[in-house]
């Protein structure tokens, strides 16, 4: 029997009641697809019903952290938190704010949450109190004035909630946002390629979450999950179970964002047994210089990855699927005391076999149905844009190490998070090289640096499945070549990044150092650094 629907069973035996079996009723014709294998609710595109819908972001003036009803599944009302916006008139939920750089962004968040909150402007580079972290989370009923210019090169950048202890649960119960800067550069390509917003270049939020048996959003945390972080038992794409999309016969671009608490993905588009080659345009940080070609790629949470995807190389009418390949999620969080192997003998799913899906499991994501259409002639361009050098600073890199006690805390160098406390110092306008070095008795560990984006030099001890994906003799994956503000690093693996430490803010700035599975940096998996004047 399919996990879900042995939960749903099991919920109906232990007395749900005529309502509890009306709201079970719902949600099996609503799952039923999954054991047929079926995609049948059309993808949420940006603006549909305001979600997501674009919008400049300097015409935005205030932003109301709100609890609401929203049928994440179809005909099933969850309670829901959202950012919410009005704008001429109109009611947008998480939307995607639209810039460029030199913009200037002022806007006022209003709580109405029965807990303290903050949004952090994920990717940007932002003076402390506009980068929006735990120092600066806002009580019930309170509001924080935002005012800020839009320093960064243009990429997909997006926003969500960073209150300390609790953001994992305020992420989950959905608080996050896109924030998309473009430049010359980038309707340099949209002319080339034909491209248009939410038509044939469209965001994908890939999310994981859990509902219960009346198919309402679930966040309940065991003790292994607050240690490996929460894996939900569905996988929506902007927030559509199932979902499908009818394109073209030509070349789309998917903005892709990694919006789940924890779960990574090896993303790869597979028509029957075939991948087919897609390009690698941009990261984190923006457009790389060339496209990459390549067939798969690892993303961890919080990571985006900027793809094209072209279906003219598609045989026939079968369907195309956007899917995570299965890997090995590599969870050895404990040492065998007699070989000093990590995770001898142990299930790697183990952590997260509480009926859901496990990490690493090949699913799929999305289904792509092909229909006729004009000939379309267009090719990608040979060069995209030009990335700013940033070159490895001289002498022994600054070295921090990912791992965890005795106890079960992951830590950074033995540090957990203290809202008083920068164990790290750096000084303005310095370039600095960091190792992230991962334990083997550990798991991967998504890290992300606030206020500064990076480049990548080398990769070091590389898992297998990981180094097979390698492209040059320092180890480096495609989306390396980029700038990123957040790097996997699995266990084992060393990761040596390059960090410019310039920025126009006078005096001292606090960021943010920490892991961006957000049960990991809820329980203290994160450490402030300084940036000293």
């Amino acid at each position: 029997m399919n996990p879900l629907t042995r939960r749903m069973f099991l919920a109906a035996l232990t007395g749900a009641g005529a309502a509890g079996l009306g709201g079970l009723l719902w949600r099996q014709s609503v799952f039923a697809a999954m054991d047929a294998g079926q995609f049948t609710n059309r993808l949420r595109l940006p603006g549909a019903s305001g979600l997501y819908a674009p919008v400049a972001a300097k015409d935005v003036k205030q932003i109301t952290v709100s609890e609401l009803n929203f049928e994440v599944l179809p005909k099933l009302p969850s309670p829901f938190w959202a950012y919410v916006a009005e704008v001429g008139g109109k009611r947008l939920l998480n939307p995607t704010l639209l810039a460029r750089p030199g913009d200037q962004i002022k806007l006022r968040m209003v709580n109405r949450l029965k807990q303290p909150t903050i949004i952090h402007w994920h990717g940007l580079t932002n003076d402390e109190r506009n980068d929006g972290f735990g120092n600066y989370q806002v009580d019930r009923g309170k509001s924080f004035d935002y005012a800020f210019t839009v320093w960064n090169r243009a990429a997909n950048y997006w926003y969500h909630p960073h209150p300390h202890d609790i953001a994992g649960e305020q992420a989950y119960k959905g608080l996050a946002g896109l924030l998309i800067v473009k430049d010359d550069d980038e309707e340099k390509l949209d002319r080339a390629l034909d491209l248009a917003a939410g038509v044939t270049d469209i965001p994908l939020v890939i999310q994981d979450r859990s509902f219960n048996f009346e198919g309402k959003l679930e966040y309940k945390l065991a003790r292994e999950q607050m240690f490996a972080g929460f894996l939900g038992e569905e996988i929506l794409v902007n927030l559509t179970a199932r979902p499908y999309f009818d394109a073209a016969r030509r070349i789309y671009r998917f903005r892709i964002l990694n919006g789940s608490n924890a779960r990574s993905y090896r993303l790869a588009f597979a028509q029957g047994a075939r991948l087919l080659d897609y390009y690698l345009i941009g990261t984190d940080g923006g457009l790389l210089e060339q496209p990459q070609k390549l067939r798969e790629a690892f993303i961890g949470a919080a990571q985006r990855l900027d793809v094209l995807l072209d279906l003219r190389a598609a045989s026939g009418n079968e369907p195309v699927f956007l899917k995570s390949l299965a890997f090995d999620p590599m969870h050895n969080e404990s040492v065998d005391e007699k070989t000093g192997t990590p995770g001898s003998g142990a299930d790697p799913h183990a952590a997260h076999a509480g009926g859901g899906l496990m990490d690493g499991m090949e699913m799929p994501l999305l289904r792509i149905n092909i229909k006729s259409s004009a000939e379309y002639k267009r090719q990608i361009p040979s060069q995209l844009s030009q990335l700013p050098k940033l070159a490895a600073a001289a002498g022994e890199p600054r070295r921090l190490t990912l791992g965890h006690d005795r106890k079960g805390n992951w830590n950074i160098n033995g540090w957990r998070f203290n809202m008083h406390e920068t164990p790290v110092t750096v000084r303005r306008g310095t370039r600095e090289t960091w190792l992230l070095q991962n334990n083997r008795a550990s798991m991967p560990h998504p890290m992300h640096i606030h206020g500064f984006q990076f480049r990548v030099l080398e990769r070091r001890d590389s898992p297998a499945q990981v180094k097979a994906l390698a492209t040059r003799n320092n180890g480096l994956l495609p989306q390396d070549f980029g700038l990123l503000d957040t790097v996997l690093v699995w266990p084992g693996e060393s990761v040596r990044i390059a960090l410019d430490f310039n920025h126009p803010f006078s005096g001292d700035q606090t960021y943010m150092f920490h892991c961006h599975n957000l049960e990991h940096e809820d329980t203290g998996m994160m450490i402030g650094y300084k940036v000293a004047d």
